[in-house]
């Protein structure tokens, strides 16, 4: 039976805290919520960070610190640091973190792109914090930068120089031809771990015709040298998970992705999603892969060299 790696996204970037309350933003809440995710099947942890104060999405290393060092040394899971944060943040501010952290992989966006969340604003009445409402709000004319200029400088100074691989977020089609680019030019080596991201309004529609559109494309671009993983926001998240797994895929679930268990019950941590996804594969055939498996089928550099701890 073929290994399947389940990546937990923990806490995120576009989820506000009074979503759900069982999303965490405070260091202890994140670091508890990883470590049990990670005890669940969790591979590779996929890692934001917050203003314990405010909630708000935040990319101060101190932040980030706050936490790690009780994750690395609580389980050995693969710990994946985003890089792209908030759409609000820099570059700059993005890439403070993981070039402090040197983490064995990161996270990236493989394209610039609308990000509008506004939709849910209408759907919530009780905020937490003042800038919670607005801000999703405001997302309709909210664009995530990251040029081709920002994924070299991502690919130079985590992959090149810090022995970095990357989760490559792929949004749209378009986003499998910029990774080709990068491929062509050198910045990155195979074997590429892609993650397809569906049902964000901006990028592609949470449609299986289009999963399987994206996989044969990568596949001609690519041909064995890469491997893929499939994350759905909202409810199309489980679904997704069984469709990939199927297919051959890897799957992602995790509260940044998702804050639900099943229709109009909330999740109540993410180790819980992490056990009903591990569920779900194991029933089509698949095997949960360690950490260090996941190490070896992605070709990662090994805990021992990053600075978590």
């Amino acid at each position: 039976m073929s290994k399947i790696i389940i990546t937990c996204a923990v806490t995120g970037s576009i989820h506000t805290p009074t979503m759900s309350p069982h999303l965490p933003y405070r260091p202890q809440d994140i670091a508890e919520q990883a470590i049990e995710a990670a005890h669940a099947g969790a591979a590779i942890l996929h890692l934001h960070a917050r203003d314990p104060q405010t909630g708000r999405p935040s990319a101060d290393p101190a932040h980030f610190a706050a936490y790690l060092p009780q994750v690395a040394r609580s389980c050995d899971a693969v710990l994946n640091l985003s890089t792209g944060g908030s759409a609000v943040m820099t570059l700059e501010e993005r890439l403070q973190a993981p070039l402090q952290f040197k983490p064995e992989m990161c996270s990236l966006n493989m394209g610039t792109m609308n990000f509008a969340l506004y939709p849910a604003a209408d759907r919530f009445t009780n905020w937490q914090f003042d800038w919670e409402k607005p801000f999703l709000e405001n997302s309709d004319d909210l664009v995530f930068k990251n040029t081709p200029r920002d994924i070299a400088t991502v690919l130079t100074k985590l992959g090149q120089e810090r022995g970095a691989r990357f989760e490559f977020e792929v949004y749209d089609i378009g986003h499998l031809y910029m990774l080709a680019h990068f491929l062509d030019r050198g910045l990155i080596k195979a074997p590429l771990f892609i993650q397809f991201v569906f049902g964000v309004l901006g990028g592609v529609g949470a449609d299986p015709d289009h999963l399987t559109h994206l996989v044969a494309t990568a596949q001609k671009l690519f041909g064995d040298d890469f491997s893929f993983s499939v994350l759905a926001a909202g409810r199309h998240q489980m679904n997704f998970a069984a469709i990939a797994a199927a297919m051959g895929g890897h799957v992602r679930v995790g509260l940044e992705d998702s804050l639900m268990i099943a229709r109009g019950q909330l999740a109540r941590s993410n180790a819980e999603q992490v056990r009903k996804v591990t569920a779900i594969v194991e029933a089509l055939g698949r095997v949960p892969a360690s950490p260090d498996e996941a190490r070896q089928m992605l070709g990662l550099k090994g805990a021992e060299k990053t600075e978590m701890k």
